[in-house]
């Protein structure tokens, strides 16, 4: 161990500004992607009502002879 403590203290503010940059744009990236997920989810639970909703108007243009 050639390092003492004081070289292993010595650590430029640039340098940890840039790793706290670092951390906060992941830390955005990975809330956007739950965003993104969270809303993929919700629209894939939304189809067999949608899907609902269509035979539901198909069957009443078929029976108001629209089709």
């Amino acid at each position: 161990m050639d390092r003492t403590d004081a070289d292993r203290a010595d650590v430029d503010v640039d340098d940890l500004l840039k790793v706290i940059l670092v951390l906060a744009i992941a830390w955005l990236l990975l809330e956007i992607v739950d965003t993104v997920l969270d809303l993929t989810f919700a629209l894939v639970d939304a189809i067999p009502r949608l899907i609902v909703v269509v035979i539901v108007v198909l069957i009443a243009l078929r029976l108001a002879d629209r089709i």
